[in-house]
This record gives C-alpha cells, sequence and structure tokens, in this order.
C-alpha cells in the first residue's frame, strides 16, 4: 500500500509527535504532510522526509503559526493525496480535513475534536482577539464538514471518544496513544525520593500552574516546574522562593525529577495526559485533577489520588492528605505497561487493518 501520515504542524516536540513517531515506526515507508515544519524544534524527524503546504513558505511561518490557523483548512484541502491507498491524519485540529479519492481509506487518529471551537471553556484560544473571534463562526463550520471526511475514526481514550460522538456525531475504537516505558524505567533499587513535588506542562491557562503555585506558596513545600510558555514570566513573579522553575527539560532532566519527585502534580483536564503515565512509569504517584484522560489512567489509592476542583485549596487538601510512601512501585510500573509503545503499536495495527479491511470489503470504486 501506499500511505500517507498527516500530521496538523511540525513545530514543537509534544505528545501528538510522539505518537507520529510510533506511527512511523509501523508504517517505516509512509510520506508525511504537514502544514509547517521547524526542523531545529524537532530534530526527532530529520532523517524522515517531511512534506509541507504552502503555509511553509509564507514569512515567519515558523513564529506565527498560531496566526495562521485561519488558513489552515484551506493549505490541507491543497494537498495532493491522489496517489495514496491509506491515509492516517494523526491530529488534533484541522488536518482531518485531507481532501481524498473514493478508493483511499481516511482513518483519523484524533485526540480530540479541536479544542478552542467545541470546547471554549478549556481552551480560549478562539476568542483571544479580534481576529480570530471574528473567523470562530467560519472555522467551526468548516471543522464541522471536515469531521465526515474520515471513513472511521480512531480515539485516543474513552474521554476523546465521547467528544468525538457528541461533537461530530461519528462513532470511533479507542487506541490508547504510547508512552516509553523503556526509557522511563528506573530500577526500584536506585530509586531516592526527595522532598519536592513536580509540575509538568506548557505554561499556557488550561494547564493551571497558577493555581499549583498558589497552592504551594501556601504550603511552603518545594515545588518543581518543568515547562515553558506565554505564562512564565507571570508565574515567576508570584512564585515564592520554595517554588523552582527548570525551563524546558531535555528527557534525561525530565526522567530524572519523575523518578525522584514524591508526587506529579496534574491538575489540569487533559484529553488524555501522557505524563502521568510517564510519572508511573518512574514508580510516582500523581495527584491529578479527576476528570479528562486522567481519570483512566490513574487509580485512585493504587497509582495516585484525585482532587475534585481546580482550585489552590484542593490541591492542598489533597497533598495533605496524600501518603506518597504507600503506593508499590510494582503496582505504578504495571499500570504504566498498560499503555506502552509496544502495545500501541499492536493496537493500532490491528485497529487500522480491520478498518482498511472493511472499506475495500465495502467494494468502494
Amino acid at each position: 500500500m501506499n500511505i500517507a501520515i498527516v500530521h496538523d504542524w511540525l513545530t514543537d516536540f509534544a505528545g501528538a509527535e510522539k505518537v507520529l513517531l510510533e506511527l512511523l515506526q509501523i508504517y517505516p515507508d509512509a510520506d508525511v504532510y504537514t502544514s509547517i515544519y521547524d526542523r531545529e524544534k524537532v530534530p526527532q524527524f530529520a532523517k524522515y522526509k517531511i512534506q509541507t503546504t504552502y503555509l511553509q513558505k509564507l514569512p515567519a511561518a515558523k513564529k506565527l503559526r498560531s496566526f495562521l490557523i485561519p488558513l489552515m483548512p484551506l493549505a490541507f484541502e491543497s494537498l495532493d493525496l491522489s496517489k495514496y491507498d491509506l491515509v492516517i491524519s494523526n491530529s488534533t485540529s484541522a488536518g482531518k480535513g485531507v481532501l481524498t479519492r473514493p478508493a483511499t481509506c481516511h482513518i483519523s487518529y484524533c485526540h480530540t475534536p479541536t479544542r478552542y471551537l467545541w470546547l471554549p471553556e478549556m481552551d480560549g484560544r478562539a476568542s483571544s482577539s479580534w481576529l480570530r473571534r471574528s473567523v470562530y463562526k467560519k472555522l467551526k463550520n468548516w471543522d464541522l464538514a471536515a469531521s465526515a471526511r474520515p471513513d472511521f475514526y480512531i480515539a485516543n481514550s474513552k474521554n476523546i471518544q465521547a467528544r468525538i460522538e457528541k461533537f461530530y456525531h461519528r462513532q470511533s475504537e479507542v487506541v490508547y496513544p504510547p508512552v516509553d516505558t523503556n526509557f522511563y524505567n528506573p530500577k526500584e533499587s536506585e530509586i531516592k525520593k526527595n522532598d519536592f513535588y513536580l509540575f509538568v506542562g506548557r505554561f499556557v491557562p488550561y494547564k493551571k500552574a497558577d493555581i499549583v503555585i498558589e497552592a504551594f506558596n501556601k504550603l511552603g513545600i518545594e515545588l518543581r516546574l518543568i515547562g515553558a510558555g506565554p505564562e512564565e514570566k507571570h508565574l515567576r513573579k508570584v512564585a515564592k522562593e520554595n517554588i523552582k522553575f527548570l525551563g524546558r527539560a531535555t528527557d534525561e532532566v525530565l526522567f530524572d525529577n519523575l523518578k525522584s519527585a514524591r508526587a506529579l502534580i496534574f491538575p489540569s483536564e487533559e484529553d488524555w495526559g501522557i505524563v502521568p503515565v510517564e510519572a508511573m512509569a518512574c514508580g510516582t504517584p500523581v495527584i491529578a485533577f479527576g476528570a479528562g484522560g486522567a481519570t483512566e489512567t490513574v487509580v485512585a489509592g493504587k497509582t495516585g489520588e484525585f482532587f475534585g476542583q481546580q482550585s489552590p485549596e484542593s490541591i492542598i487538601a489533597a497533598v495533605k492528605k496524600s501518603n506518597p510512601e504507600k503506593y508499590k512501585f510494582a503496582d505504578l510500573r504495571a499500570q504504566a505497561l498498560k499503555f506502552s509503545a509496544e502495545n500501541f503499536r499492536r493496537n493500532f495495527k490491528i485497529c487500522v487493518d480491520k478498518m482498511y479491511s472493511e472499506y475495500k470489503a465495502a467494494d468502494k470504486p
């Protein structure tokens, strides 16, 4: 088969990009298409041939990607995918809207229906400027129309499966994303817990780093934050001396902090959330907001605990109540291994093979 993988954009290395790397392990001969590609920011893809849209040629496109969102629909519709038997879109946004010929099977691995269009209470980017507010309705209408284009959907969690049905009125199968449990794999005898808690994530509003900082300002316990983003200047300003900012961390620094922390604080409502699984793989429990994808990965009382409100007070109560020493390394590792890259590759390929066979059996022209 001729296979194409469509990815929204390649300008940072986060969860969706980790999935893309695993998809290329399953389909090493697939061609990759994306809207904008920043080679310096994602050196992990240096050996692959990445084909881009016309947006790549616009001045400062790599730095101003967020301003080009209104142009994404046309950019993806302009891609010529006519030579492919199978197209897999790995998408949280416009990538699922590519146009394919009738003989091509299009399977969308959906990490969420476009959040800023369908869940503005979680992601307020669509209303953050006059320009974005002015195109919001058109983008939402296009997104709904584009949601009908894939022949099949694979959801990255039951949480997203429910969103796909609610907003797109489409059925889907669930295949959980991959976690590198081989890399995040300390020996139990090597683990030495230090007296600090850890937050990992981008400094953007819905990640809720601000309420974690406020909570630990009051607790007086050391909190380390790994990440960067537009809120960083404000967060540093309000943080007290017990709050440590580690910036963007290498995988090695992240690994070292994950295995050394007393617990990971995970305050956001995520589509799925890779960091809690990485923490559990390192033998570290998770104190998470009890909503979204974390409810499918963290087992209360066995691999972590949940708190009920996204507030400093709720976090403080959960930290005071928690006892990180009660969790067993074997239980934490066993839960994380359910989401290993090996399981992802096997389950994803089985799902795609079944869907492709169904498509061909339907005698499409």
